[in-house]
């Protein structure tokens, strides 16, 4: 397990450098962060923990617009924890706390500490050694009736198998299907585990129920193809933003690029 999380660590110290940059510069990131926000907006608490915090650009969200909540952050790569901290550092956010650790760690970083609510945005749940054993994890370290707000990768992206299949790359198209994805980049491996809806609801199931579900990018572009959007044009792209809203009323939210579910802790 350590020296699978070792490699993840080397992989995401890399990737710290443009983070910031890639993310500012792409306007479908920005989109779908906000609505991952609003998830949490719309919940109670007064001290969340968010895993995967990578840079920090949701923790200092939080930290500043809940100044008398508690927020603590965690990440696999000390790199981007490093930035967190500057950005904790130089907004002088004293409602915050940033470790390097994974989420089986907890109990030695933050001996237990439970919360109110658990985030995790963009996926960092598709490099876990053991789903099953981190949402027990996640539960022991809820208050009773606390939430989790949880993204993932989604292996049923239905948009990508068919963009593949017309490119005549099948490999591409089904590339999520295999039981080691091998991340985003073409040039760089990420050894990471593409989930369905169906998957994670299994598993969290022992001890959690669902409160909301929703997909994300199912007509409207992935982050990684944001070029779309000047081919598209600002109209068509604010109606396929729209029409993925009321896909989500279907039972095909579940073939977005992401999927979100809020659960709520059963005792």
């Amino acid at each position: 397990m350590r020296a699978y999380y070792e490699s993840v660590n080397a992989y995401y110290n890399e990737d710290s450098a443009s983070f910031d940059k890639r993310y500012w510069e792409n306007p479908i990131l920005q989109k779908i962060r906000q609505q991952f926000r609003e998830e949490v907006y719309r919940l109670p608490f007064k001290n969340i923990l968010e895993v995967g915090c990578g840079t920090g650009l949701d923790l200092v969200h939080f930290a500043t617009n809940y100044p008398e909540c508690s927020i603590t952050g965690i990440d696999v790569s000390s790199e981007m924890v490093r930035l967190t901290q500057a950005k904790l550092t130089t907004g002088k956010a004293q409602n915050a706390v940033v470790k390097t650790g994974v989420i089986e760690d907890l109990d030695v970083l933050f001996p237990e500490q439970k919360y109110d609510l658990i985030y995790v945005f963009f996926g960092a749940l598709n490099t876990v050694d053991n789903l099953n054993a981190v949402a027990k994890a996640l539960h022991f370290h809820l208050n009773e009736n606390g939430r989790l707000v949880l993204t993932f990768v989604n292996k049923w992206y239905a948009l990508e198998v068919m963009v593949g299949l017309l490119k005549l790359s099948p490999s591409k198209a089904f590339r999520r299907f295999k039981k080691i994805w091998g991340g985003y980049s073409d040039t760089k491996q990420l050894d990471s585990k593409c989930l369905s809806p169906g998957e994670v609801k299994k598993i969290f199931s022992q001890g959690f129920d669902i409160e909301r579900s929703k997909g994300f990018s199912i007509l409207y572009p992935a982050w990684y193809r944001t070029s779309w959007l000047t081919r598209f044009g600002s109209r068509l792209s604010e109606l396929l933003w729209k029409t993925d809203q009321w896909i989500n009323r279907t039972f095909l939210w579940q073939f977005g690029e992401y999927f979100l579910y809020t659960f709520k802790r059963r005792p």
